[in-house]
């Protein structure tokens, strides 16, 4: 008899995200790992569950008969998990670790909906990625939501949203411009060893510039000082003082008329934001329904 419910979960999981890849990323396990559970399962049963196509994954008739039980299955045990977690009645305060674009312009729209739905208090902190992972990995921090993807073992990473770095200064600069223009600018800059500096200097030396020859004029310590430095500086049209930086850290004053954004001719700077918590969580009901509720109110 099957003992436990890991192995069903998994095989839930597989046939919800049709795909054995998707699978192992959202359940933090590798792919032959997930391979490993589906065939223990198939031997238990003595019966073939799952077919492998070029378009995702298939159920054979014993397989729709295993889902539709396992579904049932899942459901008593999230009932009993809600009824345990008010017995418990969690009176801890959920602590969720963010790098500076997320904590400082993205956390702030969607936290008051998620401590509505969760109930819970939330305590947010604003740190550097590597921070957040240390951190999350020593059990600081229950959540961690990154801009860059500080690999560690014994965690889950999931990409959350898509992020665009771009140019931008309170003066109105063309809608596109040039890579040599950039020359001509003041610059703002992140410090040095920052994920958002480094990102920005690989494209460049993709496009055959070099940042040395840059008139960087300050360097600062986060997104916050970078678009508060940007509006103190003086209205320039010949030399204008830009920057680059998530777009979501600068979207209101956009629509507001105090700073201008404009394109790289060529160039499109892209990322990943991800959500990092502790494989040993992941079956944690309580963080899970955070996790689940941070995907569907995402910006």
């Amino acid at each position: 008899m099957i003992k436990d419910f890991t192995k069903l979960e998994t095989f839930l999981v597989v046939v919800k995200e049709r795909s054995f890849s998707k699978a192992s990323a959202k359940l933090g396990i590798s792919q032959p790992a997930v391979t490993q559970q589906i065939k223990f399962l198939e031997e238990q049963l003595d019966a073939k569950l799952i077919e492998r196509k070029k378009n995702g994954v298939r159920l054979t008739k014993e397989g729709e008969e295993v889902y539709k039980i396992v579904q049932r299955i899942s459901k008593c045990i999230q009932n009993a998990e809600q009824e345990l977690l008010k017995i418990i009645n969690k009176e801890i305060t959920f602590i969720i670790g963010a790098s500076f674009t997320i904590g400082n312009y993205i956390l702030p729209q969607i936290l008051p909906e998620l401590k509505k739905i969760i109930q819970n208090d939330i305590l947010l902190q604003i740190d550097v990625s590597k921070n957040i992972v240390d951190n999350v990995l020593e059990k600081k921090y229950d959540l961690g939501l990154i801009e860059s993807p500080v690999m560690k073992e014994g965690l889950v990473y999931r990409e959350w949203m898509d992020d665009e770095l771009v140019l931008f200064s309170n003066t109105k600069l063309p809608k596109y411009v040039r890579p040599e223009e950039l020359y001509k600018f003041n610059w703002i800059c992140r410090e040095e060893g920052s994920h958002t500096r480094k990102m920005v200097a690989e494209v460049f030396e993709n496009l055959g510039l070099s940042c040395k020859k840059f008139n960087v004029i300050s360097e600062v310590s986060s997104s916050t000082a970078v678009v508060n430095s940007i509006l103190r500086s003086p209205v320039d049209k010949e030399h204008p003082t830009v920057s680059i930086i998530s777009r979501y850290a600068i979207e209101d004053e956009v629509k507001q008329g105090r700073l201008f954004e404009a394109k790289i001719k060529g160039v499109k700077i892209k990322r990943k934001l991800y959500i990092c918590y502790l494989k040993e969580r992941k079956n944690d009901p309580f963080l899970m329904n955070i996790v689940d509720h941070l995907f569907k109110l995402r910006h």
